[in-house]
């Protein structure tokens, strides 16, 4: 399956994205990984967006498409791929669509992990990061260290982000629903999107999704 994953920040796309990926047995692409890949290899892509990472400016719509492309070309990605973070923006969506146009591609669904923004706001304003170590994550109500503002693991101190607070997550939101939300209504003119709920355990939105991908596999 060809999949575009989307939602909100802090609806949990990149979790779901590898449970995804690893239960339907393609690669997980993200615009993340790609930049990172593409910076430490040095490839001519890489270097072209780290001159305007580096500049503190966005990188262009072609270079993220190039690399996207470029990924979506690899052998293991000959069976499908589940793409998360991209596209942002509809000209990214229309680009995708002549990319795959022209490899006689076409996209499967496009799943819509759904969440109400106060959700979004208490998921992501609620964390709090160890100091000694950022994979050390907590949360306020969901995952409460034994000690207020005191790691379980190490000891370390417990703090939050200043991407997390209250005021970043809504302008964050904000920037969701201006760019990135368009292109639900995009590929819904299509008939490709999946709309499902991404409250509830880790595991049990796996398997609405995986339940949902199915009924839309088998033309329900």
């Amino acid at each position: 399956m060809r999949i575009v994953l989307v939602g909100p920040p802090g609806a949990g796309k990149g979790t779901q994205a590898a449970f995804l990926a690893n239960n339907l047995s393609i690669p997980h692409i993200s615009t993340g990984d790609l930049f990172r890949a593409n910076i430490s290899k040095q490839t001519e892509l890489g270097k072209l967006a780290k001159s305007y990472m580096d500049k503190g400016e966005l990188v262009p719509d072609e270079v993220t498409i190039a690399m996207a492309k470029d990924r979506m070309e690899q052998p293991d990605a000959a069976g499908g791929f589940l793409l998360d973070g991209f596209p942002r923006n509809v000209s990214q969506a229309e680009a995708l669509d002549v990319t795959l146009q022209d490899e006689s591609m076409t996209l499967d669904a496009v799943l819509d992990l759904e969440v109400p923004e106060d959700e979004v706001v208490k998921r992501i304003a609620g964390r709090r990061i160890c100091r000694n170590d950022s994979a050390h994550v907590f949360h306020v109500t969901y995952k409460k260290p034994q000690q207020d503002g005191v790691c379980d693991v190490c000891g370390g101190e417990l703090y939050q982000r200043d991407d997390d607070s209250e005021e970043t997550v809504r302008k964050r939101l904000e920037v969701y629903h201006t760019q990135t939300e368009p292109i639900i209504d995009y590929y819904k003119a299509q008939g490709l999107v999946v709309t499902i709920s991404a409250l509830g355990k880790v595991e049990e939105v796996t398997q609405r999704a995986m339940d949902a991908l199915k009924r839309e596999d088998d033309g329900q």
